[in-house]
């Protein structure tokens, strides 16, 4: 078995397992080609290579040689180009593989700075392919800034260059890529990333950011906190020993008292006090003192480069004093933050910082002012102690801290608080005046033994009534004792007593609470149980209600509280001598029911008045009981009236689309014979066509049936009710066929003879009858049916009721119509035929016997009124002749008498 080949990282080769060593070493790429044939080809060059031995050799992504067996595949053609296609797949995923893995290598050069030879310097030799005709290498910088790239490449040897000195202050790194390009675009290779990292050295000096510093020094300042930073710069690159520097003093200047007052810490030039120079600081000159410093880079070696500086240090006197204590109003109302205090160090680059025990609403700014940020609370703390420190940029104290304590001044800002005590209070009723109740107690949290703490008493409520001075409770007010008072309190009465603390004494603008206790008072048995109601009903029952049914439900009460005083009895105790109702009830209920024993009736008592009283089971103490112990029940019996029923449950009527109006259809009656009449009416007659009799109920048509149509079916309801018992009511369906229209027939008119009828309207009225030419009448084809003709003044006035199968029965409607003679069109229909009757009938006014007053006409040989009269005047006039003739016959006659001498006269005989 041959060695497997090697696999290239940039090429993929289908290899001959016979000559493993001849083809991959080789630098020109393969290339596949699928004819229209499906034959495999192998391009080598401008040779064709044969597979002998139907296997090859084909490089994974990893470049790991797989053998690939093919003697079975060429057996068949047909499955020759599938291996074809997948063959040539796997070679260009594997193409594409190696490619992204030689991208993804980078290659990383170092270039020194300032490089002092002669260029080109060559760097590295890159793995770019040999070349090829017609291709070239192409190098280019990765950022999008378009300058000069001051590296190239050796198309030879493939080596990168560097075509002039590099200064890492310019730019430290490089980032280019390779590609080997066809003069036709196409890349044949890469591409390749370098980068290329410029070597720094020390040509750089350090810098001070000022040739002159000026710096404050406070008297006091601790030896070794640094009271100044010196800063200097250094462009070399960071992190190496060419950017290392250090820091030295070279001179003080004056050197009196001491030429070693300060120290420069070498690293972070830090100037400090020396602790020589801390001692001696307070006999130190006024005027300033001035340091020659140095800063050299390299670290701690000697060589370097280095630059100076010179620092001013002026002293100033001590300011850092302590504070006196600070008192503050709780609830200040000024602005916030608010200004209490301030501190100063007369020494430069000085940081404040302020520490609060406990923590509490306080700052400090940069210039050394403390303010408190909000109100205080002296009863959340009353005392709190503030430390201020005076700090340099790192945080270092420059001397002890100073203490300043803010004291908190009380105010009257805290209500005075109830202690708590037991929910209830309870006191034995009829307690005599003076008894205490209870003793308040109101704590304040404000200042103790100071007037914002001083509290008094108060008894808001019960208040006393009105026009009496006199309390049912009353209060100490320095103490808070509660006693009772003079006026009784009620068995089982709640009080809840209302009592205002107050402090500063009870003065104006003192605060206050309201405190509360509830009494409660201990019962006896000293009311008696009352009805919550004394008068229950009417409470209305049918005559046939069953017994045992409930009539009422009494309820009582007990103004007492004991259970055992609010236990009751009931008893009935009037108003039931027959034992027709009694009682139930269930021990220890304060209720009890009132239930039927037996049957009622409504003739033998319409109504019964029941009087129910109640007691206490214990003994009563105090008056007995009063007129609310009693309750009386009112029953009233109702009459039963059997339920309202028709002589049908549902009626039907059979007619043709061509009735006429006014057409009697059927009448509605009852189902037992009734006193009193009932009242009808329809409902749901949608289409108007029926209308019924109120009183007799008679259903007619209302009008010609239009719309109608053989075979359809009309259907309304029909409702009678009593009109003295509204709840008594009920209905039936009344569904109307309508038929084909018959054959119009002649109407045969057949006129009736006269009849009377009395008016106002008697209980009686005319019968009418068939006419009797019909002889299907004997024949026994049908009843005759009646209806009042179309006119509506005819259907107002008049009422006509079927009698039998061949006579009606025509009455008033009215109870009063005018007298006079009545034409009455009536419309018979039998079978298909159908008569027009006109009934004629006199309406005339009654005697009692119900006959008709009738005029009386004039007799023979009787005279006329004019006759009469004249013979009446005639006769006056006589009477009248022969009286004028009497009275002037004797005034002639006495005129006679009158005339004679008076001797002539006779003398009255004497007796």
């Amino acid at each position: 078995m041959p060695r497997p080949p090697t696999c290239s990282s940039v090429h993929l080769a289908l290899l001959h397992p016979a000559q493993p060593a001849r083809a991959p070493w080789r630098r020109n790429p393969l290339s596949w080609q699928l004819d229209q044939k499906s034959r495999l080809w192998h391009q080598w060059g401008k040779k064709r290579m044969q597979i002998y031995r139907r296997s090859l050799w084909l490089c994974l992504w990893d470049g790991t040689p797989l053998p690939i067996h093919l003697g079975w595949v060429f057996t068949s053609i047909s499955l020759r180009p599938i291996l074809i296609m997948a063959l040539a797949w796997l070679w260009l995923l594997c193409l594409s593989s190696s490619q992204a893995k030689a991208q993804a290598a980078e290659l990383h050069v170092e270039v020194p700075e300032n490089y002092g030879g002669s260029f080109p310097l060559y760097l590295v030799k890159l793995p770019v392919p040999l070349k090829e005709a017609g291709s070239h290498v192409v190098l280019s910088e990765s950022s999008d800034v378009a300058a000069e790239v001051p590296f190239a490449v050796d198309p030879d040897s493939g080596f990168l260059l560097a075509t002039r000195a590099l200064d890492r202050e310019e730019k430290a790194e490089y980032q280019l890529q390779t590609t080997l390009e066809s003069d036709d675009g196409r890349i044949l290779w890469g591409p390749q990333s370098i980068i290329v990292h410029v070597k720094d050295e020390n040509d750089q000096v350090p810098q001070f950011s000022q040739t002159v510093y000026r710096a404050q020094l406070s008297q006091g300042t601790r030896p070794g906190v640094p009271f100044f930073f010196l800063e200097a710069t250094d462009g070399d690159e960071p992190g190496t020993a060419n950017s290392d520097l250090r820091f030295h003093i070279l001179s003080q200047t004056p050197a009196q008292p001491s030429p070693d007052l300060f120290l420069l810490e070498p690293q972070l030039g830090a100037l400090a006090l020396s602790p020589e120079g801390s001692s001696s600081l307070e006999h130190a000159l006024e005027g300033p003192y001035q340091l020659l410093v140095q800063a050299k880079d390299m670290g701690d070696q000697a060589s370097g480069h280095q630059a100076t500086a010179t620092v001013e240090i002026f002293i100033l006197e001590n300011t850092w004093a302590p504070l006196e204590p600070i008192h503050l109003s709780e609830n200040l109302k000024v602005p916030y933050p608010h200004h209490i205090a301030q501190v100063h160090w007369s020494g430069g680059n000085v940081h404040y910082h302020l520490d609060s025990q406990p923590p509490g609403p306080f700052n400090i700014d940069a210039e050394g002012k403390i303010h408190v940020t909000r109100e205080l609370d002296r009863e959340a703390q009353a005392e709190y102690l503030l430390q201020v420190q005076a700090q340099n940029s790192h945080g270092e104290d420059y001397a002890e801290p100073l203490e300043l304590r803010v004291v908190v001044m009380d105010e009257n800002d805290n209500a005075p608080v109830c202690s708590p005590h037991a929910p209830s209070i309870s006191i034995p009723e009829l307690s005599p005046p003076g008894t205490e109740v209870t003793k308040l107690s109101a704590e304040d949290a404000d200042a103790p033994d100071s007037p914002n703490s001083h509290v008094v008493y108060r008894l808001l409520k019960p208040e006393p009534e009105e026009g009496t001075e006199e309390r049912t409770f009353q209060l100490d007010p320095t103490s808070g004792s509660i006693t009772l008072g003079t006026v009784p309190l009620q068995a089982g009465q709640n009080v809840r007593l209302q009592v205002l603390a107050i402090d500063l004494a009870g003065a104006e603008g003192g605060l206050s609470s309201t405190c509360e206790v509830e009494v409660s008072v201990m019962d006896i048995n000293d009311h008696a149980p009352e009805f919550t109601t004394s008068q229950i009903g009417p409470v209305s029952l049918p005559e046939d209600v069953e017994p045992g049914t409930l009539v009422a439900t009494l309820t009582a009460t007990d103004a007492d509280l004991e259970p055992a005083f609010r236990l009751m009895d009931f008893a009935i105790e009037a108003g039931d001598t027959e034992g027709i109702f009694g009682l139930d009830g269930e021990p220890d209920s304060n209720h009890v029911q009132l239930r039927l024993r037996k049957n009622l009736s409504y003739e033998t008592a319409p109504h019964h008045e029941v009087v129910v009283v109640v007691w206490n089971v214990e003994e009563l103490v105090g008056p007995g009981p009063g007129p609310a112990s009693t309750a009386t029940v009112t029953v009233l019996v109702k009459r039963v009236i059997p339920p309202l029923k028709l002589d049908q449950e549902s009626y039907e009527a059979r007619v043709p689309v061509s009735i006429p109006a006014g057409s009697l259809l059927l009448t509605i009656q009852p189902s037992y014979p009734r006193s009193r009449p009932l009242r009808f009416s329809l409902v749901n007659d949608s289409e108007g066509w029926l209308c019924i009799h109120e009183a007799s109920g008679e259903v007619h048509t209302a009008q010609s049936l239009k719309g109608a149509r053989p075979g359809d079916t009309y259907t309304v309801l029909v409702e009678a009710q009593d009109p003295d018992e509204p709840e008594l009511s009920t209905s039936a369906s009344l569904m109307v066929h309508f038929l084909k229209a018959p054959p119009v027939p002649a109407l045969t008119l057949a006129p009736m003879p006269s009849r009377h009828l009395c008016t106002p309207r008697q209980d009686y009225g005319v019968v009418i009858s068939a006419p009797s030419e019909d002889s299907n009448l004997s024949s026994g084809h049908g009843p005759y049916s009646f209806a009042l003709g179309p006119n509506p003044t005819v259907q107002r006035d008049w009422r006509l009721q079927p009698f039998n199968d061949s006579h009606a029965f025509l009455t008033l409607a009215l109870h009063w119509v005018e007298p006079g003679e009545h034409v009455v069109p009536v419309v018979v229909q039998h079978n298909a035929q159908t008569w027009q009757i006109t009934v004629r009938v006199i309406v005339c006014r009654c005697n009692v016997d119900g006959q008709c007053l009738r005029k009386v006409g004039r007799m023979k040989g009787m005279p006329t009124k004019l006759t009469a009269v004249g013979v009446l005047v005639g006769t006056l006039a006589a009477i009248g002749f022969f009286l004028i003739l009497i009275f002037t016959h004797l005034a002639l006659a006495r005129k006679k008498d009158l005339d004679q001498p008076a001797d002539s006269m006779p003398l009255k005989a004497a007796a």
